[in-house]
């Protein structure tokens, strides 16, 4: 059979004769032909076995299952967008308690991914709250920016908004490893999440980056008055794209008041449970199984517990430090002692599926060093444990 007949007869299949079912030969299939009811049949099974068949695509080969991505953000350019996202606290569509401040030095920010480093990071993400790139003059310093964190030895990573092919090319120059840009939620829904910009915006933007060379990142927001269609309607969609992301964020909406969909969040008074990111994260590793998933925004809200299922069923990847861009994160010691307890590890810069992106000038002594066993017990030492959040 050719490959496409023999794709579309693999999908005639009961679930369990298929090839991403643990009792399959290859329990890892890289595929950008998924349907949504292909997705769906993932995604609604029983929540053990959906967690069983994920954890055997993240141990197939492709990952060490044991390695985490220790990734730091920072928000360079605070609030003042002109975007009228639902969730978000730096549009000035909305009154919240974050108010527009200028663009970091570049100084500034080097300092930032110097402490990162030293805390155990290897990638140091920088995000400004634009609609995009467009003409501005600072996005020089930018440039600068990743030059110089690029030579750290951290993989490097930008969230700026719309971006076009000649400054994706700059950027790329420059020594950028990935772009983030999220498609949020499913095609259908976005409109009702924002109306300043298109889904078709989106993907001009991710297709911009993959032409010059940038890893791409790109997930979605649980939590933004979406249905289960709509979170298999975006898995679908990255699953689809010509090329996975080389890294899926699963973000858990932090309400902000203020917001509309913040709003909304508080006075239903609940929020997204741990079975949802599971669901979400289980299903991307196994319709996305070599790319980095994720576990983003929103994890203060979910216990040490619910957080080692996230990684057992194909979580590989975090963001470290106490604050993403305007909210509340674990702080690093927490982190540490979680990795200890779980027996995880920090992944290395560029290795597994950023390796190809690694500069030639990078010395293997330049390299940025993940979070080892004496920096964890280190941490346990001065008695900085996980928060415990009631599961």
């Amino acid at each position: 059979l050719k490959l496409p007949s023999m794709l579309r007869s693999l999908s005639k299949l009961p679930l369990g004769a298929r090839p991403w079912a643990p009792q399959a030969r290859h329990v890892a299939v890289l595929r950008h032909d998924w349907t949504r009811a292909e997705v769906a049949e993932i995604y609604h099974q029983p929540l053990l076995e959906l967690v069983y068949q994920a954890a055997a695509v993240h141990r197939s080969g492709f990952f060490d299952s044991k390695e985490v991505q220790q990734s730091t953000l920072l928000s360079i350019k605070t609030g003042g967008c002109g975007e009228n996202c639902g969730y978000c606290s730096q549009s000035q569509s909305f009154k919240t308690a974050v108010k527009p401040t200028p663009m970091m030095k570049v100084d500034e920010v080097l300092e930032a991914a110097r402490k990162a480093k030293d805390a155990g990071s290897t990638r140091f993400c920088m995000g400004t709250a634009w609609r995009g790139v467009g003409q501005k003059n600072s996005f020089q310093h930018i440039l600068t920016m990743v030059k110089e964190v690029s030579s750290m030895g951290m993989e490097t990573c930008c969230t700026l908004g719309l971006l076009n092919a000649e400054r994706a090319k700059q950027l790329k120059e420059a020594g950028l490893t990935a772009y983030n840009h999220n498609l949020d939620t499913s095609p259908e829904h976005y409109p009702n999440i924002v109306s300043t910009r298109t889904y078709a915006d989106r993907l001009e933007t991710l297709a911009n980056v993959r032409e010059a060379g940038i890893s791409v990142c790109c997930g979605g927001i649980l939590g933004i008055a979406e249905t289960e269609e709509d979170r298999i309607g975006l898995l679908q969609t990255l699953a689809t794209l010509p090329e996975h992301p080389e890294s899926v964020p699963i973000n858990a909406l932090v309400p902000i008041e203020g917001t509309p969909l913040g709003d909304r969040q508080i006075a239903m008074g609940k929020g997204v449970t741990w079975r949802d990111m599971v669901r979400s994260i289980a299903t991307a590793r196994i319709v996305m199984p070599h790319s980095m998933v994720r576990l983003s925004a929103g994890r203060m809200e979910f216990s040490q517990e619910a957080q080692a299922m996230m990684f057992l069923c194909g979580a590989n990847s975090i963001f470290t430090g106490d604050k993403l861009l305007t909210t509340a994160n674990p702080k690093f010691s927490e982190d540490a002692a979680m990795f200890e307890v779980l027996g995880l590890k920090g992944k290395k810069p560029f290795s597994g599926n950023t390796a190809h992106l690694r500069p030639a000038e990078l010395k293997d002594e330049d390299l940025a060093q993940p979070a080892d066993a004496a920096m964890m017990a280190a941490a346990r030492a001065r008695g900085e444990g996980p928060r415990e959040v009631a599961f």
